[in-house]
């Protein structure tokens, strides 16, 4: 995809001034890092940490019964919540394969608001509307929003500093101002850390995020990009997308069976999931951390011995761990248990890991 063909955000001619490097993300053109990934991720962990992550989709279900279609359709169960507060839930095919997973805000009966990965929210925009009631409107908002997250043992102070609400629950949300704009403040995030979800609309997103970075520097803080992101969510062993769920990576398989509202009477993928259920699926998400030195990366052969019982699917050097780790799908018919040691073939180099229970590091988002 060459630059001309990338989307961009709101945001990018103020990351370029702060010296960010670029990749494409989800077709979107997103800082990599700017001190370097190391220090934006021990930042993130030991004090505050503020990433750019407007590339997420953002999706809008409107009128009669929207939380009940919604909830017909993805698969955790929206009765679990209310206004104010957020889901983690997941889009599914009728074979159960992940279309995307995402965050679904209920704002009312009558308002739900989606925010999707990068480049599947006009897969989710799309297969909605082909099976929604004539009364519902569904929009693609994607550029309507940008999502700023401020990640950290610090976070709270930041977001004090520009006098946003910082009190709600995990998963909660509120409505508030910044400078006359509306923002939603939401308590999550992708890092573990205890932290918030900015979403100003994209025309204000740049007086927002000119104060953030003002706060998270008198903080102690950094700027962060998808570099720091991606390690951080790796030492939690939270999926992305494309790498622990897709539409080949079931939600069984990838650990995420508690996303799933499994005494609702329908939800799309309902029957092949719970078939998966009741056989035990095939192969399942497990941790892996290198003994010796080496890093892991993705769609790398894990083996048991000289036998393959596996690939991973996402690796990382963790900063916290100082040691390689990744994420694997391994076949349950191998027998693999938490403490055994496998053999990851890194380039033609066998490299020792230890199977673990993800997150790799405790996690303090709650």
């Amino acid at each position: 995809m060459t630059d001309n063909q990338l989307l961009h955000g709101p945001l990018e001619d103020r990351h370029r001034q702060l010296g960010a490097s670029f990749a494409e993300f989800g077709g979107w053109l997103m800082p990599v890092s700017y001190a370097g990934t190391v220090a934006e991720h021990n930042a993130t962990r030991n004090a505050v940490g503020l990433f750019d992550v407007s590339h997420l989709g953002k999706a809008l279900v409107r009128g009669p019964g929207a939380a009940e279609f919604v909830n017909s359709a993805l698969t955790n169960d929206l009765r679990r919540i209310g206004p104010g507060k957020a889901q983690y839930t997941l889009c599914c095919t009728e074979d159960g394969g992940v279309i995307d997973d995402l965050i679904a805000y209920y704002v009312s009966d009558d308002e739900i608001f989606l925010v999707p990965n990068a480049a599947n929210t006009a897969s989710v925009v799309a297969a909605m509307k082909a099976r929604a009631p004539q009364d519902l409107s569904i929009t693609d908002e994607h550029r309507s929003y940008a999502v700023l997250a401020v990640q950290g043992p610090r976070s709270t102070e930041v977001l004090q500093a520009l006098g946003l609400p910082t009190d709600m629950d995990y998963m909660g949300y509120a409505d508030a101002e910044y400078g006359g704009v509306p923002v939603r403040v939401c308590r999550t995030g992708y890092t573990g850390e205890h932290g918030y979800e900015l979403l100003p609309t994209w025309d204000a997103a740049p007086a927002v995020f000119d104060a953030l970075v003002a706060a998270v520097g008198e903080a102690g803080g950094e700027l962060a990009g998808l570099g720091a992101r991606d390690t951080l969510r790796t030492e939690m062993g939270y999926p992305l997308h494309g790498h622990e769920l897709s539409l080949d990576i079931s939600p069984l398989q990838a650990r995420c069976g508690w996303a799933i509202g499994w005494k609702k009477d329908v939800f799309w993928g309902r029957e092949a999931l719970l078939a998966e259920k009741a056989a035990g699926p095939a192969r399942l998400l497990r941790g892996l951390r290198a003994v010796g030195r080496g890093v892991l990366r993705g769609e790398l052969t894990v083996l048991a011995g000289d036998t393959p019982v596996g690939v991973t699917t996402s690796g990382t050097f963790s900063p916290t761990l100082k040691a390689g780790i990744a994420l694997a799908l391994i076949d349950t018919a191998a027998g693999v248990s938490d403490g055994d040691r496998l053999i990851v073939d890194v380039r033609g180099r066998p490299l020792e890991c230890d199977v673990v229970k993800p997150p790799f590091v405790a996690p303090k988002t709650r």
